[in-house]
Parts: C-alpha cells; structure tokens; sequence
C-alpha cells in the first residue's frame, strides 16, 4: 500500500504572460514542508517565455485557454498526484503536506483559496469584495461537484479515467467536475490546503470574468422555460446585494466595519454589471460574442 511519504506529487501550473508572479509561485512551492516532486508549466502563448529553474519542466501549449496547457502538463507528468494551481498563486507553506495527507482517503481534494493584499492593512474594494465572494471553494464541492482548477489535487488514474479538460467554449473547472462525480469519484473540501490569489486588478478584470461565465450558462439554457428561469435570475440578481447585507455583516473574511463597507460597494457594481449584461444576453442572444481570453 502506497504511503503519503512514498506519493509522488506532479504540480501542473498553466501560464500566460505573468513572469513575475510565476517566479513567486514557484518559490512558495520550493519553501514549502513538503516540496513537489516535479513541477511542470505550461506557456500558453506569453510574448516572452519565462525563466525557469531547471529543476522545472517548461512546455508550450499553442491552443488557448488553461485547459488545453493543463492537459499537457497532464501527459506528461509521472506522478501518482497531480495538483494544479494558477501561475497567479501563492501556496501556503504546507500545501502540499495537506493534499498528501487527505489524498490518500479520497479522489479528488479542493482547497480554501484566499485573497492575497497588497496592503494588508488598507484594503482595496475589490480586495475587500473578492475575499468574501471570490473562489468558495467549500460551497462549489458541498452544492455543485466542483472545485476551482487553482487549487486542485487529483489522483492520477482518476485524471486517466475523467480525461480532459474543457477548451475556452466551457468554464473548465465546473466541467471537469461535474463529469468526474457524475462517474462516481468522491471530492472533498481540505481547508487546511490553502492557495492566495491577488485580487483582480480592475474592475474591468473581473468584468471579462464574469462575461465568459454569463456567457457559459446562457448557452446551457434551452426553451421557452429555460429563458423564463433566466428572467427569474436576472430579476433576482438586480435585487440581490440587499439580501447579501447579512453575509457581509457576519464574514470573518475581512477585519473591520470599513472593509465590509468596501466589500458591499464592490459586491453593489458586479451586480449591477451582471444583471445587464444578463438582460443583454436575453434580448440579442450571442453567447459567443461575450468569451474573452482566459488571461491577457
């Protein structure tokens, strides 16, 4: 029987014109109790190629989107783990110690994934905003199958069976997810394996995000009564940041009564924002016309 000590644990990391911060998370891995024992990116079209140690495998993945570069580094890792995180993120100290521990009773492991400050001390609207309703990641596993790709432990035979991830015409994550429990594989929440994501850098940013998601669920509805659950949604998402007031008021996700302030502004625009680009997609249809570039 394989052991934690005796796993070999392949990180796969997708990366798109984010030199810098790929050094950054490169070296949270390297600083960690438990080190990888291969680590592989995968370019996926930057202007530049980064620098990599060489102790790191570099790969170049030509078809846009995360999806396409993880399913290269996918063939060509050879551990009994895969994990996966963003290029974007920070791994804490014992992330990996976390996975190798709760993999060995499970398929797949998703983890908490928190917001990175720039300035811990004086948060941003959208730090404020993103570290209450970005990447929740326990809800996603607990009510919908999936987790986020930024924060993901696979075994390898499980990745065999599942097969690939989704293209730029899917929300990747949600995808693969759906189609690995819809096979029978178990997923479970390790709060103790935690990832840091910055926060957007604009609005606009989060705007495009939103766009390929809106754009994903607008395409999966089908018929008179699916366009009527979708004027539903949309009435319900213009009033909806009232309804929100309590979760803000009680999260332990952001220190003081000024950052919640700035939590619910930002929470205020993408709402607004999301509601009409939902009436948008109801009245000229299109789905397609709202994907954008899964990095820029």
């Amino acid at each position: 029987m394989t052991t934690m000590n005796d796993l070999r644990i392949s990180v796969v990391i997708p990366h798109l014109n984010q030199p810098q911060m790929l050094a950054r998370c490169l070296g949270s891995l390297r600083d960690g109790t438990r080190p990888p024992d291969e680590v592989i990116v995968v370019d996926n079209g930057s202007h530049v190629l980064p620098d990599v140690p060489e102790n790191v495998t570099l790969l170049q993945e030509n078809t846009p989107g995360p999806g396409p570069a993880r399913n290269l580094g996918v063939a060509h890792a050879t551990g009994d783990v895969i994990a996966f995180i963003d290029a974007d993120c920070l791994a804490h100290f014992d992330w990996l110690d976390a996975a190798a521990r709760a993999i060995q009773n499970h398929d797949i492991l998703g983890g908490d994934v928190r917001i990175a400050y720039a300035d811990p001390a004086r948060l941003t609207v959208l730090e404020a905003y993103e570290s209450i309703y970005a990447y929740r990641m326990e809800r996603y596993i607990r009510e919908e199958g999936f987790t986020g790709t930024g924060n993901l432990v696979v075994k390898t035979p499980v990745l065999e069976t599942v097969g690939d991830f989704a293209g730029l015409d899917k929300a990747e994550d949600r995808d693969w997810g759906h189609r690995a429990t819809g096979m029978g594989f178990d997923i479970s929440y390790v709060p103790q394996m935690k990832v840091y994501h910055p926060a957007r850098r604009s609005f606009a940013d989060l705007y495009l995000k939103w766009d390929r998601q809106l754009a994903h669920d607008y395409g999966m509805i089908s018929g008179a009564h699916g366009k009527i659950r979708w004027l539903i949604k949309t009435l319900a998402m213009g009033l909806s940041p009232l309804a929100e007031i309590p979760r803000i008021a009680t999260s332990d996700r952001v220190p003081g009564v000024v950052d919640k302030v700035k939590a619910f502004v930002g929470l205020c625009r993408i709402r607004v924002y999301r509601t009409g680009r939902m009436v948008d997609l109801m009245l000229r249809g299109r789905p397609e016309r709202l994907a954008q570039k899964w990095n820029r």
